[in-house]
């Protein structure tokens, strides 16, 4: 795959990026590389696949995250996601909830370097498609500087395609999932040092980058960006991805214009029994900032969870965002 394909991603998280959010987030960027949330091995092998894997045609290119470490289990749940149709297989070895720890995948497999060596090896005879991974700079007591070179180094081996590096170690003593996310200390460098080391295998950067000008600059460094809470929480920003990182005209000027191609889809999601809250929920900071936005919120808090509700609610809460707002955010 050519690099330019890492150049842009949304990060997989979980409860966020899911199907309905994945679509939302492609009507912004054509080239933005999507993820879904982390699925385990055991959940694909033995699940509801159609609930669990199933997408839109339109997400593409989306890859598939993996939790597992059992590299027979990886290799098979890789299998089934090729079978449907996914872009990538990424392998999650950067979680550190707690059970993700007891279920021995995610961040604590920065301890097992070889492990996830072998699980790449056995997914990469397995697949066709890019096998990638996703991790942390090192955990708990590790030195970033022996922790990280040796997982990369060892999953490059294997036959890993290219490395997405969360830049910050994951406290799997002491510190929440949340807390995980925030205190400890972002070093960009560490991640700049292993891209030097490693220049022909695609290094993507992660954590803490809150626009897509942060992301042109770490863009000097590696070959890739990926942004997680900031493209979730306040998704106007993928508008200008396409234009400021790929040099084309986006899919929509306005987040306006997304919503109008979003209610086809949403119509025949109802249609098919899901509830209109479970779409709508990742909406929430679709006009953040703009003059109007809290009573778009409000609006859809109090009436789209009510049972039978339809796309006439997102269209009353449209309505009350400003139309006189900037136009690359609203009208």
């Amino acid at each position: 795959m050519e690099y330019q394909g890492y150049l842009f991603s949304v990060a997989p998280m979980m409860d966020w990026t899911d199907r309905h959010c994945r679509v939302f987030h492609r009507l912004m960027s054509r080239r933005a590389r999507l993820y879904t949330e982390m699925l385990t091995t055991g959940a694909i092998i033995h699940g509801d696949r159609a609930r669990l894997l199933g997408f839109d045609a339109s997400e593409h290119p989306v890859a598939l995250q993996l939790g597992g470490s059992n590299p027979h289990d990886l290799a098979t749940a890789a299998q089934i996601g090729e079978d449907f149709g996914y872009d990538e297989i990424n392998l999650n070895v950067g979680c550190p909830s707690d059970r993700v720890k007891d279920g021995r995948f995610g961040a604590c497999l920065m301890a097992e370097p070889a492990l996830v060596a072998e699980g790449v090896a056995a997914m990469k005879r397995a697949v066709k498609v890019p096998v990638t991974v996703k991790c942390r700079i090192g955990i708990d007591d590790q030195d970033p500087e022996v922790a990280l070179d040796t997982l990369a180094r060892g999953v490059i081996a294997a036959g890993a395609d290219a490395l997405v590096v969360h830049a910050r170690k994951a406290w799997l003593n002491g510190l929440s999932p949340k807390e995980n996310r925030d205190i400890p200390p972002l070093d960009y460098d560490r991640v700049y040092r292993l891209k030097a080391a490693l220049p022909d295998v695609p290094i993507i950067i992660n954590g803490g980058i809150t626009s897509i000008a942060e992301a042109k600059q770490h863009l000097a460094h590696v070959d890739g960006v990926m942004l997680g809470r900031a493209a979730y929480q306040e998704p106007w920003r993928l508008l200008t991805v396409d234009s400021e990182l790929f040099g084309e005209t986006p899919p929509h000027a306005t987040m306006k214009d997304v919503f109008a191609e979003m209610l086809p889809y949403i119509e025949r999601q109802l249609a098919e029994g899901t509830r209109m809250h479970s779409i709508t929920r990742h909406f929430v900071g679709a006009f953040h900032g703009v003059p109007g936005a809290r009573a778009f919120r409000r609006h859809l808090a109090e009436n789209g969870v009510r049972p039978g509700a339809g796309t006439d609610v997102l269209r009353e809460a449209i309505a009350r965002v400003d139309d006189r707002a900037p136009a690359a955010v609203a009208a």
